[in-house]
């Protein structure tokens, strides 16, 4: 029962009074893909946008290639973590946007990036961030 670890809610070593027990097998399926590399810029870039597309999000993920960027949509819309409008027009427009399970990730990943940025001695904000790479907590 190695992967069995309490829920603190609080962070502190205190026990919850729900007892609350989660198996970090479970976080297996999604670290496959928030692993790599761009995925995070990407479902930060959509959520920033409402919807996005494609030479868009190629935009703003400044060294993705094209390919990279196209699996990692295919596999967050395979995971119901973002969704795919075609339109049938001439020529083709294709629109994402995030799923409420899309927004409930994105949401989850606020305090690790809370976390990143308090304990992060190597960059700095100021030099590498453009405007896009912001996440906007409500």
């Amino acid at each position: 029962m190695y992967n069995n670890y309490e829920v603190r809610s609080n962070g502190v070593d205190t026990v919850n009074d729900s007892n609350e027990k989660y198996c970090t097998c479970s976080l297996n399926g999604i670290m496959d893909i928030l692993g790599k590399k761009w995925v995070i810029f990407v479902l930060n870039s959509i959520g920033n946008h409402g919807t996005a597309r494609f030479n868009e999000l190629y935009r703003e993920m400044k060294g993705v290639s094209p390919s990279t960027l196209s699996t990692i949509l295919r596999e967050l819309a395979e995971r119901n973590i973002i969704g795919k409008k075609i339109f049938a027009e001439v020529p083709p427009r294709v629109e994402y946007s995030l799923t409420e399970t899309g927004v409930e990730l994105r949401q989850s990943i606020i305090p690790l990036l809370r976390w990143a940025a308090k304990y992060d001695t190597e960059t700095r904000p100021d030099d590498c961030c453009d405007d896009n790479q912001y996440i906007s907590i409500i």
